[in-house]
C-alpha cells in the first residue's frame, strides 16, 4: 500500500499492526533542524544508507523496501525500490505550521506498480510517496477516532500520529485529485503527478505550501486548529500486488518558522536511535 504503508491505522494482514506502521515512523529520533532547511540531506551519506536521522522501519514478515543513496545524473540522489515489499523512510522534526512553512522536492519515477490502485485496498501500492505527519490533538478528534487510534498506539507502544497527508506520482489517478486512503480517513493523499514524465528519466520538481495543502485535507476536522509537523517520510511499496516500483527523490526541503528544538543520536551505522 504505497506510503499508506507509512499513516494507514489499518491494513490487511497486519491487523492492530495496521497503526504500527505509523508508529515505527514516528520511533526514529528527533532531529536538530538546520535552518533554513529542517531536513538532513540524502547527498550527506558517506555511503549508500541514509543519513541519520533518517530511519528506516517496515512491519513484521514483510519484504523491506530498499532506500539507497546513489549517484545518479552526477549528484547524490536516494533510490527507492519496492519489490513485493513495504517500508518507510521517516525523519523526525518539530516544525509550527504556518504560512511560510514549505515543502520542496525534485522527484522521478522509472517504473510504476503493476495493479496498483489507491482507492482500493488491495492495490494500495506505489512507487513513490512522500508524506507529512502532523500532531493534531486527539482530544479533538472524533470519538470512534480516538479509540481507534489509542488501539494503534496501545499495541504498538509509540505515538502514533494523528494525520497524514501524502503526495503521490500515481501511474493513472488524475493529476490534482484528494483521495482519503482505502484503510484510514487519517491519511489524505494529493495527487501531484500522473502517468510517465513525457520524457524517460525527467525530474519533476515540487513545492508544497503545507499549511495551506493542510487546510484542503483536514480543514474541516481541524475546525482552525493549526497542529505542527511531526515528521516527513518516503515510501513505497508493492506487497499488495506483488509488484515492482523504482524512484528517486533529490534531497528535501522543508523550511518553516524559526526555533525548531530536537535531538538526535546516531549510531556507528549511520541511522539513528
Amino acid at each position: 500500500m504505497h506510503i499508506a504503508s507509512v499513516f494507514v491505522s489499518a491494513r490487511r494482514g497486519a491487523g492492530p499492526l495496521a497503526g504500527a506502521g505509523l508508529a515505527l515512523a514516528l520511533a526514529a529520533p528527533l532531529v536538530q533542524a538546520q535552518e533554513p532547511n529542517a531536513l538532513t540531506p540524502f547527498s550527506a551519506a558517506a555511503g549508500a544508507v541514509p543519513p541519520a536521522p533518517w530511519h528506516f522501519s517496515t512491519l513484521p514478515n514483510k519484504t523491506p523496501t530498499h532506500f539507497d543513496v546513489v549517484s545518479e545524473d552526477g549528484r547524490r540522489v536516494l533510490k527507492v525500490e519496492a519489490n513485493d515489499s513495504y517500508g518507510l523512510l521517516s525523519h523526525r522534526v518539530q516544525l509550527p505550521l504556518n504560512e511560510s512553512t514549505v515543502l520542496s522536492w525534485r522527484w522521478r519515477v522509472d517504473q510504476f506498480v503493476d495493479g496498483a490502485d489507491l482507492r482500493t485496498r488491495t492495490g494500495d501500492d506505489g512507487a513513490a510517496k512522500l508524506c507529512v505527519f502532523f500532531d493534531f490533538p486527539t482530544d479533538r478528534l472524533p470519538l470512534l477516532e480516538r479509540t481507534r487510534l489509542g488501539v494503534a498506539r496501545s499495541v504498538s507502544g509509540e505515538d502514533v500520529p494523528s494525520e497524514a497527508l501524502c503526495y503521490v506520482w500515481d501511474g493513472k489517478e488524475a493529476k490534482g485529485q484528494m483521495l482519503v486512503n482505502a484503510f484510514t480517513n487519517r491519511m489524505h493523499m494529493v495527487v501531484l503527478e500522473s502517468g510517465p514524465a513525457a520524457q524517460p528519466g525527467t525530474w519533476v520538481s515540487e513545492r508544497r505550501n503545507l499549511l495551506a495543502d493542510y487546510r484542503r485535507a483536514f480543514g474541516t476536522e481541524a475546525q482552525g486548529a493549526t497542529p505542527g509537523v511531526a515528521a516527513v517520510v518516503v515510501s513505497a511499496d508493492a506487497d499488495n500486488t506483488h509488484g515492482h516500483g523504482l524512484a528517486y527523490f533529490s534531497d528535501l526541503s522543508l523550511v518553516g518558522p524559526a526555533g525548531v528544538r530536537a535531538e538526535a543520536r546516531p549510531t556507528a551505522s549511520g541511522m539513528a536511535e
